[in-house]
């Protein structure tokens, strides 16, 4: 469906080539937003097309990269900090190596971005700021998930401490916390867990098993919520982490 949601808007989108920032790269076009889609991975993004869309590569652990693609996208209304990466670990497995690249990419790629877009949010008084968290964080503790859960909790604390800085210069700054989706990122931890779980069917069994509604959010589901956070009709929302889980943390 086509609609008029996000029309005028400029929107920047991280990690923009499949799961949750693809769907949400296109969520916004169809919403009438002009869409600066971004990734690494240059091959996945030339497959996404749609009016109003744009491409660009982007390394979102260069910093230097960050701040060149930001001043060539020139004005940014609306910016989805959607790049993250999940490691499966607990606090007596996980390594140093995890550690450092979990909160470089997770959490200060995120600052980097901010960094470069906020002054001229500031500078026009406007802007909409949406970054992924997770359920597993400060909200919720999941096994396996010592590294990822901490990086996120820190997410929700950067998200809040922009929306009470800025709140007065017309920013709003929100997180969305999912549960289990069915993306292509879940399949890697399915696949990497299917000899323990006994298989490929049983591996996901275990992931849907622990949403209350029995299934998986799909990407669409959380890019739905992205564009009612970028749009005017969130105006009186900001600082929030958002839950959209299935239940998990009921």
């Amino acid at each position: 469906m086509v609609g008029q949601r996000l029309a005028g808007k400029r929107c920047f989108v991280t990690a923009a080539a499949q799961g949750i920032g693809r769907a949400a790269a296109l969520a916004f076009a169809a919403e009438g937003a002009e869409v600066i889609a971004t990734d690494r991975d240059a091959a996945k993004l030339a497959e996404l097309n749609a009016p109003g869309l744009t491409t660009a590569v982007l390394d979102m652990l260069d910093a230097s990269a960050i701040e060149a693609a930001a001043k060539q996208a020139g004005v940014i209304d609306v910016l989805f900090n959607c790049a993250g990466f999940v490691h499966q670990n607990t606090i007596l497995t996980a390594t140093e190596a995890e550690w450092d690249f979990a909160f470089d990419l997770n959490v200060r790629s995120m600052w980097r971005m901010l960094r470069a877009v906020l002054p001229g949010m500031i500078e026009r008084k406007r802007g909409a700021i949406v970054n992924m968290s997770s359920a597993c964080s400060s909200i919720k503790g999941a096994p396996n998930r010592f590294i990822y859960g901490t990086t996120k909790a820190a997410v929700i604390g950067l998200t809040k401490s922009v929306a009470t800085e800025y709140v007065r210069e017309g920013i709003r700054c929100n997180a969305i916390c999912p549960g289990t989706v069915d993306t292509p990122s879940l399949g890697e931890r399915i696949a990497a867990n299917a000899t323990q779980a006994g298989g490929l069917d049983a591996a996901r069994s275990a992931f849907v098993a622990r949403q209350a509604m029995g299934r998986l959010a799909t990407a669409e589901e959380i890019a739905a919520l992205a564009v009612y956070l970028a749009s005017d009709e969130s105006g009186f929302v900001t600082g929030q982490a958002i839950v959209i889980d299935g239940g998990w943390t009921l």
